[in-house]
C-alpha cells in the first residue's frame, strides 16, 4: 500500500477545530438536551463564531459527525493492522478487541460520546442519519482493508463480506449503547460479557458460517 501524503498544518488545524466544536457540541448534547442546544450555542461554547461553525457543519446535529467517525474509523483501521497470519474472522475479532476494548482514558472518553449520541438518536431522524454516514464510510474502508488482505479486487463477494462485517459490529455497539442505558450502567465498558467489544465480537460470531474471502 502506498504511502499517504503528509497531512499539512492547515489541514491538522482544520481537523482539531472541528473535533474540539464535536466533543463541546457533545457536551451541550447532553446537559441541556440535544433539542434545546442550538448551532449558535455550540459556537459560542467552542469559542467561535457561527459563521465559523456553519463553515464546517451545515446542522447542529452534523457537528458531532467527527466523534461517530473516529470511532467507527478506528475500528477498520484496526482490521488493517492486524496480524497478517490471521483469518479474515479472527482478523475481525482481533480488531473489534482493540478498537472497543476499554484500557485508555481516550478509549473511555470516545466509547462515553457514542454511548450518549447513540441513545438521543432513538428520538432523533437527523442524528440517526449522522450515524448511518459514519457506518457508511467505515463500511468503504473496511472493504479497502478486506481487499489488500486477501489481495482482490472489490468482487461482490468482498463488498458482502465488508457490509456483514460492518453491520454486525454496528448492531454491538448499538445494542450495548442502548441496553447499558437501561439497565443503568454508568460504566463506558459496560458489565462482564456486555460490553461494546464483548457484544460486537459475539454478532461477529454469527458469521462463522459466511465464505470469506
Amino acid at each position: 500500500m502506498p504511502d499517504m501524503p503528509p497531512v499539512s498544518l492547515t489541514e491538522r488545524r482544520k481537523n482539531e477545530t472541528r473535533l474540539d466544536i464535536a466533543r463541546t457540541a457533545a457536551a451541550l448534547f447532553v446537559a441541556d438536551g440535544l433539542r434545546a442546544t442550538r448551532a449558535e450555542d455550540i459556537a459560542r461554547a467552542a469559542g467561535v463564531a457561527p459563521r465559523t461553525f456553519y463553515r464546517y457543519f451545515p446542522t447542529k446535529e452534523e457537528s458531532v459527525a467527527p466523534l461517530f467517525a473516529a470511532g467507527a474509523q478506528q475500528w477498520a483501521e484496526a482490521v488493517r493492522g492486524a496480524p497478517a497470519e490471521l483469518s479474515v474472522p479472527d482478523a475481525l475479532r482481533h480488531a473489534v478487541r482493540d478498537a472497543l476494548g476499554v484500557e485508555t482514558a481516550g478509549a473511555v472518553e470516545s466509547l462515553d460520546w457514542v454511548r450518549s449520541l447513540l441513545r438521543m438518536s432513538v428520538e432523533s431522524a437527523a442524528l440517526r442519519a449522522v450515524w448511518a454516514d459514519a457506518c457508511h464510510a467505515s463500511e468503504q474502508t473496511l472493504l479497502t482493508v478486506l481487499g489488500e488482505r486477501a489481495g482482490a479486487a472489490h468482487s461482490l463477494d468482498l463488498r458482502l463480506a465488508a457490509a456483514v462485517a460492518s453491520a454486525a459490529v454496528r448492531v454491538g455497539v448499538e445494542s450495548w449503547a442502548v441496553e447499558s442505558w437501561a439497565v443503568g450502567d454508568a460504566a463506558p465498558g459496560g458489565r462482564e460479557g456486555a460490553g461494546p467489544a464483548a457484544l460486537a465480537e459475539r454478532c461477529l460470531g454469527a458469521l462463522d458460517a459466511f465464505p470469506w474471502p
